[in-house]
């Protein structure tokens, strides 16, 4: 009799599932995790051994026979394999993988993403333990998330910089109007201080101690008191440990590039959009999301590049998942699918 109830209890969660890091909401809870996107896995055996935080920690420093594993890479799943076990701890931890219980799992997904990679990413959720997967459209739901009237007619713009991408997207009657998807975001910007580093000070150091460099002092506009920062890492020449003092007029030239692909995919974005909605957006600003929105001066570096007010959200980080949130607890959710 069991058997052919697909589920007692019905419940909905809305995944997050950046490059970086996993947002989970629960459907009457709301957002209950917020880990890493990192999988450490036995080489020989590729079984799991730590997943999310745990994971993270051991990244730089794994022993022989362990491997740090990113599986998704630019937003979307490079790793198959991976990703299911990272799908399934996290479902797990939210408390809801039951045979009981009927899943239904909401992800967002890029808006540059191929029907062959979106097919991935359900297939992960379906293997993870979900009985009904949807998805819907990144910047659609950092819109959302942020508390932009996306179902009215009024013209709204979210940028939206993750960990892989940079989501760009004009927003009207509950749809895309124009959009971009760059493949510029907080990865990158920790590379480019990686490079740098090691240019100008001939230092090499871990993309963790560039994050937070990026953090600590990055900016996109010159400050009223520039900053500095101290990094640790090996000698490129003798191989030996070294400090190194780096301050924000550093870290700013070095982002200065990613700025810019961020710059051009906005206006190639404007572009396309038609006159009269790119218009309303002089009046109207748009928003930052993500956590490059976090990256001092931003918001004001594209305010002067554009002429469009911009403003970084209340929660940036959490905007995706706080719109797929809104999808699940909304009845008319269909509105918002892809």
């Amino acid at each position: 009799m069991i058997k052919k109830i697909p589920g007692i209890f019905s419940t909905a969660i809305g995944i997050d599932l950046g490059t970086a890091n996993v947002l989970v909401y629960v459907k009457g809870r709301g957002v209950i995790m917020n880990e890493p996107s990192f999988v450490a896995i036995d080489s020989k055996t590729r079984r799991p051994l730590a997943i999310g935080e745990d994971a993270k920690r051991m990244a730089d420093l794994a022993p022989e026979g362990i491997e740090i594993v990113r599986p998704m890479k630019n937003g979307v799943i490079a790793d198959f394999e991976v990703s299911e076990h990272m799908l399934r701890y996290f479902i797990r931890k939210a408390g809801q993988h039951s045979f009981l219980t009927h899943l239904t799992v909401v992800i967002a997904v890029p808006y540059g993403i191929t029907p062959v990679e979106e097919r991935a990413v359900k297939d992960s959720a379906y293997r993870a333990g979900a009985q009904n997967v949807q998805t819907i459209q990144e910047p659609i739901a950092s819109a959302l998330g942020a508390g932009l009237p996306v179902g009215e007619s009024e013209t709204s713009m979210i940028v939206d910089i993750g960990g892989g991408t940079s989501e760009i997207a004009v927003l009207s009657l509950g749809g895309i109007v124009a959009a971009k998807s760059i493949r510029v975001g907080g990865d990158e910007f920790d590379r480019s201080i990686v490079n740098y580093v090691k240019s100008a000070y001939g230092l090499v150091i871990a993309s963790k101690t560039a994050e937070q460099v990026k953090l600590q002092i990055g900016s996109a506009y010159p400050l009223d008191q520039e900053l500095s920062f101290e990094i640790k890492g090996r000698d490129s020449i003798s191989g030996m440990p070294r400090a190194q003092t780096i301050n924000s007029t550093e870290v700013r030239d070095a982002l200065k590039h990613n700025f810019d692909d961020i710059l051009e995919g906005i206006s190639k974005t404007l572009e396309i959009c038609p006159p009269e909605s790119a218009g309303q957006l002089l009046d109207r600003g748009a928003v930052l999301a993500g956590g490059g929105a976090k990256i001092r001066g931003l918001a004001r570096f594209l305010s002067d590049k554009t002429g469009i007010p911009f403003f970084v959200a209340e929660e940036p980080l959490r905007c995706v998942v706080n719109g797929t949130g809104i999808i699940i607890e909304n009845s008319n959710w269909n509105t918002f699918r892809r």
